[in-house]
């Protein structure tokens, strides 16, 4: 009887962020699957709001947890794989890591989506969660408990180049016209982007990374690919999973970053043909369109002369005295 009633309870509480959300102002959803709708400043798919707004209600942090934080197309898959792997180097090797079967975003549940296996993980003894949440959304939980988040942010005009190529071979697998390149700049550009603006998004976690600098690591894509080992080990200390100088003679670190190194992430099976979120309707999506290059510097590729100038000037005007740069 007890789980009826919480069942019930829980479709009004659902039924009531559904009415909520349906309310708020609306953007260009790229030619993902829904229009954007904008929530206390920032830019989400409804789907993934009910599911943030479900998390602030309902999430249950524990102190030892650690949330990995991020835009999304900044890194996150490969900081998944990188901290799940330092995490569980005791209890697997390098041919039994469940990261040879299952994509980064499979290992490391997304705390928008995935509470239930997020308490399996846990139990198992890993405690990572992953969010796309800028830090003033984030369930009062997190910020009250003193767990440690770890941040990853990238040059926005990579990511922006990355977001683009992500949300246009989504369109291309369902059938439907990519949103043009000039189009879907104009919008990142104004900031109506998937938990857009990308620039308060990443500002809110800087500072708060300044406030609380033992709680909260903020890192930089393009500093982890310039020395992926040293970051490592600061991420390792940073968690409480530090490699001993045993480990570290014997090359656990390097073992680790090679891994999960692009290269090595892109060409598993699992990772070429596999599917994320199989079953979950308009969620569920080919584990291949999550690679592409990792390349720093690839907007040069794509970018006209004048959108790399507005973008950083854009950036310069939004980090301007916050000590923050790109």
């Amino acid at each position: 009887m007890e789980s009826h009633i919480e069942k019930q309870n829980e479709d009004a509480l659902q039924k009531s962020f559904k009415e909520m959300i349906s309310t708020l102002p609306q953007g260009n959803c790229w030619g993902y699957f829904d229009d954007l709708c904008q929530y206390q400043g920032f830019w989400f798919y409804p789907t993934f709001l009910q599911g943030a707004l479900s998390a602030q209600q309902q999430f249950q942090v524990q102190p030892t947890d650690i949330i990995l934080c991020s835009s999304p197309r900044t890194g996150a898959a490969w900081l998944k794989s990188l901290t799940f792997a330092t995490i569980t180097r005791t209890s697997y090797n390098d041919s039994t890591t469940p990261l040879l079967s299952k994509m980064p975003h499979d290992v490391v549940p997304f705390m928008e989506f995935d509470h239930a296996q997020f308490s399996t993980n846990r139990h198992l003894g890993i405690p990572l969660l992953a969010t796309h949440l800028p830090y003033s959304l984030l369930p009062r939980s997190i910020i009250d408990s003193g767990c440690k988040l770890i941040y990853i942010c990238r040059d926005p005009k990579d990511t922006f180049v990355s977001l683009y190529h992500f949300i246009a071979r989504y369109s291309k697998s369902q059938n439907t016209q990519p949103i043009q390149l000039d189009e879907a700049f104009e919008l990142f550009y104004k900031g109506v982007s998937w938990y857009g603006p990308y620039w308060d998004h990443v500002l809110g976690y800087w500072k708060a990374s300044l406030e609380h600098p033992d709680k909260l690591l903020f890192l930089k894509y393009e500093e982890l690919i310039e020395d992926t080992v040293l970051y490592l080990k600061k991420i390792a200390e940073f968690m409480g999973y530090p490699f001993s100088s045993e480990e570290q003679q014997q090359g656990v670190p390097e073992n680790i970053v090679q891994l999960c190194s692009f290269e090595n992430l892109n060409g598993l099976e699992v990772n070429k043909t596999g599917k994320h979120r199989d079953g979950q309707g308009n969620l569920a999506m080919e584990n291949n369109i999550f690679f592409r290059k990792g390349k720093v510097g690839d907007w040069k590729n794509y970018l006209t002369t004048e959108m790399p100038r507005r973008l950083d000037q854009r950036t310069l005007q939004k980090l301007s005295s916050s000590g923050l740069s790109f």
